[in-house]
């Protein structure tokens, strides 16, 4: 008896202790990358109010039973719902903070209703050429998808980022089951590629330098078997000479994988591989930016990178890319489509020293998250 008794205390010692739960690392991130404000809230704090919101949300997708589609239309948030949440968690907070914290509320639930909605019924997405589900609005594929999302849900381990509301674990679970995960792909964003770009910025005098840096715009390919094209070749050729001109200490390289659709090829990831073998650039010197899928994000991405740095927001980053590119930039319709696409205008734009840049003044209105575009928020 004793011999068996240790035994087993031998064995007990040397299995592994096992969490509660499954807890899923990649969804988690992706959680607090979407929705950070949101994924945050306490359920157990809340106000009454809303605890009585929630439940009867609950009841709503309890009701569903094991009908997927029914579960993704009981998770949408409708008006007074949003209303409530936003209002209640700025209760006893400064009025400012209140302000941006209501705000960003009201972003994040919207976003998960538009994730809901694109991923989950095949809605049409902001960016329809590039974005949404593998399966169409009322395909076969598309309603699999759904169903493996919606048990996904039920089976739970998403609790680090999903405790508030079952919705959030829902949204995220359609983004995963579609292949998406191009928000956190290169996280942490300071690490990895960027690591040495950053230990060199944080010794850096950036008073000897006329520019913070050069963001050289991305320009995918017509074929998913080219990795560099070739306006993002001649991007690359006019951002090396400028580097080695001493106008600024880094060049960020900013696009990700998105012309053509489901290519596999980076663009910040490629014009870094061209600066650094064509043209010998330092890896220290190349900052990548592999997030951004528009002119609009490019700009808005870049500021956040120079904020990370601690590069210094009073001064002017030079935009390159060709000609025709930085027509658009300066453009009227460009001040049009940042307000209209993210709300706020990333920086200003400047002087026009050549054909191929522009001056920009990044502003620190880009820190905001836009779950709206789930896929770079």
């Amino acid at each position: 008896m004793r011999l068996a008794l240790l035994l087993c205390m031998a064995v007990a010692a040397i299995q592994p202790a096992f969490a509660s739960t499954a807890d899923d690392k990649v969804v988690a991130s992706l959680g607090k990358r979407l929705f950070p404000v949101v994924a945050a809230m306490d359920r157990s704090q809340a106000s009454a109010e809303v605890h009585s919101m929630l439940a009867a949300r609950g009841r709503r997708l309890a009701a569903c039973a094991d009908d997927a589609a029914c579960k993704v239309d009981a998770s949408i948030w409708n008006e007074n719902e949003i209303a409530l949440v936003s209002e209640r968690a700025v209760v006893d907070r400064p009025s400012a903070e209140a302000r941006e914290r209501r705000d960003a509320v009201r972003r994040e639930l919207s976003g998960l209703n538009a994730i809901l909605d694109v991923y989950g019924k095949g809605g049409t997405p902001r960016y329809p050429e590039i974005d949404g589900p593998i399966g169409k609005r009322d395909s076969q594929r598309l309603a699999a998808d759904v169903a493996v999302a919606a048990a996904i849900g039920e089976i739970g381990g998403d609790e680090a980022v999903a405790a508030f509301d079952p919705s959030i674990g829902l949204a995220l679970a359609l983004i995963d089951v579609n292949h998406r995960l191009d928000a956190i792909a290169f996280e942490p964003l300071d690490g990895g590629l960027n690591s040495d770009a950053f230990q060199h910025a944080r010794k850096l005098d950036w008073s000897r330098y006329q520019y913070t840096s050069i963001i050289v715009l991305g320009a995918g390919p017509e074929d998913l078997l080219t990795p560099l094209s070739a306006r993002g070749k001649l991007h690359v050729k006019v951002a090396a000479q400028r580097y080695f001109d001493g106008l600024a200490p880094f060049i960020i390289v900013s696009g990700a994988a998105v012309h053509p659709r489901e290519t596999r090829f980076v663009e910040a990831v490629e014009m870094r591989r061209a600066l650094i073998e064509r043209y010998g650039v330092p890896a220290h010197a190349i900052v990548i930016e592999p997030y951004a899928r528009h002119t609009t994000t490019n700009l808005r991405n870049s500021a956040r990178l120079l904020m990370s740095m601690k590069a210094p927001m009073d001064r002017d980053a030079l935009v390159l890319s060709d000609p025709r590119h930085i027509d658009a930039v300066e453009s009227t319709e460009f001040v049009a489509r940042n307000q209209r696409e993210l709300g706020y205008q990333p920086g200003r734009v400047g002087e026009r020293p050549s054909p191929f840049d522009i001056l920009f003044r990044p502003s620190s209105d880009s820190a905001r998250v836009d779950p709206l575009d789930p896929l770079d928020p």
